[in-house]
Formats: structure tokens, sequence, C-alpha cells
């Protein structure tokens, strides 16, 4: 397989570059990550893997437009190079191979990061509000994302799950205004951040990219999963969300409200434990063989006591 990529390269980047051997990194089960080497430059190929993650998960095409709008934009992001329309069979795209940690628990424990945790609530802050700022018809294919659509999600499923079924209710009984939507990340949280010692090198992954309420995406890395280990620090395990919605306020003038994120907060984890659902039946249903799809399921019951929790916060 290695050699099967390098020669795949090779092809599409000149027989004249010189090329070091490719290494799949590890990675999630719908994309592939090669690093590799092209006349000493750092690159990343993002390839697409044996299945979709989710359904409304963009092309690598429209995943690319978006890295190049976001880059255009002047977000930190790894420098788009090129897309690849067939690489040993499969659409890739390349882009710059960032240095950092990406890794959730080491991010929130490393002490090597303890600067770096004392800065990314401000700094998640700063380029989320470039991301909300990247012109709508610079990515005009990008979709809209309705509530609605985890109700459809979790029929799909075909299980009675009561705390995420509440959870359904009550954010429809208790929305706030709906905001104009932007360009959102759609999964913005620790993980899928690079960090260094200096603190937000770079956001990666922009498969669920589309257009909705700036809050959502600003609440998204409060969900209790993104703190890996770290629950005290509401803010991805990082740090307090004062700073991180100050500045955001700052920056683009939203006036969000300590409600809104709460809100959506309740949002993100009742979407998530949908996601978990959806990625066990993967397994289940023999789309996707993975231990790691079906553990999902247990997790989702970590969500779904998460749910009732913050349910019964606000019920307070």
């Amino acid at each position: 397989m290695i050699a099967e990529m390098r020669e795949a390269l090779q092809a599409v980047l000149g027989p004249d570059v010189e090329l070091s051997e490719p290494v799949l990194l590890a990675g999630g089960a719908s994309k592939e990550a090669w690093a590799v080497d092209a006349d000493g430059e750092r690159l990343l190929v993002r390839r697409a893997a044996g299945g979709v993650i989710h359904r409304h998960t963009l092309s690598l095409a429209d995943e690319f437009a978006v890295l190049e709008a976001a880059y255009a934009a002047g977000v930190k992001v790894p420098k788009p190079d090129r897309y690849i329309s067939d690489l040993a069979g499969r659409e890739a795209f390349v882009m710059e191979r960032l240095e950092g940690d990406t890794i959730g628990r080491r991010i929130v424990q490393k002490e090597e990061l303890a600067a770096a945790r004392e800065a990314l609530p401000v700094q998640m802050a700063e380029e989320l509000a470039k991301i909300h700022a990247i012109p709508v018809e610079r990515v005009s294919f990008l979709h809209d994302a309705q509530l609605e659509r985890m109700v459809e999600e979790l029929d799909e499923v075909g299980e009675p799950h009561a705390a995420i079924e509440l959870g359904l209710w009550w954010l429809r009984e208790n929305r706030p205004p709906v905001r104009p939507a932007v360009v959102v990340h759609g999964d913005y949280r620790i993980g899928n951040l690079v960090v260094r010692e200096e603190g937000l090198a770079g956001v990666l992954d922009w498969e669920f990219a589309h257009l909705d309420d700036p809050v959502r995406d600003l609440a998204f890395a409060l969900v209790r999963a993104w703190r890996f280990g770290v629950p005290e620090k509401r803010l991805g395990g990082v740090g307090p969300v004062e700073p991180y919605l100050e500045r955001y306020n700052e920056l683009t003038g939203f006036d969000v409200r300590t409600e809104e994120l709460d809100y959506w907060e309740l949002a993100g984890n009742v979407g998530w434990a949908i996601g978990c659902l959806t990625q066990m039946q993967r397994h289940l249903t023999g789309q996707d063989r993975s231990v790691e799809l079906a553990t999902l399921g247990r997790l989702g019951a970590e969500v779904e006591y998460e749910i009732v929790s913050l349910l019964e916060r606000f019920a307070a």
C-alpha cells in the first residue's frame, strides 16, 4: 500500500519531485492521513477511505474549497496545496503538515502545554470569529443545518432513547431567537485543533462545515466529551468560558448571552449522543466493522447522562 501511494503521489506531484516514503497516520474512520515530504516540504495528504462517517459530510473537493476560503480569510489552517480527483482510486487533497499536538488528552494534561492552555480560550475565540466572517458567497455550495435534522437522525436509529428525546423536546420549547446563519466549522473543539507550547497553531477537519447559527459553533467546544477527563474546565478541558465568550463578542459584536451558550451546549450534547448511536449502527449493520465504532454506543449512554444533568441544572 505504501509503495502504491508513493507511486500515485509521484505521478501527481511530478517525477522530478523528491518524495519521502509516505507514512499513514492514525486517523478517523472515513479519511486517511498520509505524511510525506516533497522536496523537503512537509505535506499531509487527506484521502477518502472506505466509508463516509456521516451522510452530511462534505466531499473532499468541497472540504478543500472551504479550506481555501478559510486560508484566504486569515484563519490559522494548513496552507492548501491541491485537490486530486483520483489518487490511487480515491479523491484526496494535499495541504501543509503542521507540527503540534492534536490528541485531546495530551492537550488538556501535558505539562509542556500549560502556557498554551492559558492562551487557548482567547485564541480559540479569535479563530472562530474569523471563520464566522468568511463570506458565504465564497462557499455557496454549503448547506444549512436545522435542529429538525437531529430528530430525523434519531428516528433512523430505530431505538427509544428517552433522555435524547427529552433533550430534543426542551430544545424545541426553549429555542432562543434565531441568528442569521454564517459559515461554521461544524466540529470546532479540542481534538480538531493543532496546539503547540505557544497555543493554537491550526484548525483542522473541515468536513462538517455548513451554514448555521454562530452560537451553535461557539458552544460545541463546551460539550463534556471534549474536555477529555478535565470536566471542571468547561471550555474543552483547557479553561473557563468567560474569556472565550468575551473575546468572541468583542470581535464579532454579536453580544452572545450565556443563556444562549447553555442552550447550544445542550444541543451539542444531544447531537453527539445521536452521532454515537448512528456510528454504532455502522458497526452493527456490518457497514464498517470496527471496535471503535462499537464502543461509541457505550459512550452514547454517558452523553445521555450529561443531557439529563444539564436539563436538571436548567430547571433549578
